[in-house]
């Protein structure tokens, strides 16, 4: 009699192998899947730093622009609308000819604390660097406007 097909032993080993690599596999995925929330906020700063940066290169825009007059602007769209979720943007600043600091909060609240901390804003006598305030789950991003 000639038997095909695979033994129980056979069977164990491999759902084990599965296992095994899952337990590796999992955590890693939920942890790029949580930076891509901060990558989401830091992405959402270079756009409203792009759209600043579009908004002062008419002549007669002379005061500095909030959020919501850059949405809708030349096709500028910062809102998704219908998710509870979304990041929320400011623009600090005045005088256009200091420095302009556009702040995103992560809406999702998933940007990990590890990552925050590893990359901290900096505004001091000792420089200026964009980067993240962990207590509140802001990305920072300095810009400065030479005319």
């Amino acid at each position: 009699m000639d038997n095909k097909g695979f033994t129980l032993i056979e069977l164990m080993i491999v759902i084990a192998i599965i296992g095994i690599l899952a337990a590796i596999a999992i955590p890693n995925f939920i942890a790029y899947r949580n930076k891509s929330f901060c990558s989401a906020a830091e992405s959402d700063a270079g756009g409203i730093s792009a759209a600043v940066a579009d908004y002062f290169s008419i002549p007669t825009h002379v005061n500095t622009p909030t959020v919501a007059q850059l949405s809708g602007w030349k096709g500028y769209n910062f809102t998704r609308a219908g998710l509870s979720n979304a990041n929320h943007g400011g623009i600090v600043g005045g005088d256009p000819n200091d420095n302009i600091t556009i702040t995103v909060t992560d809406g999702s609240g998933r940007c990990p604390d590890d990552y925050m901390k590893a990359s901290p804003y900096q505004w001091d006598s000792s420089g200026v660097r964009d980067g993240w305030d962990s207590a509140n789950a802001t990305y920072y991003k300095f810009i400065s406007l030479q005319r």
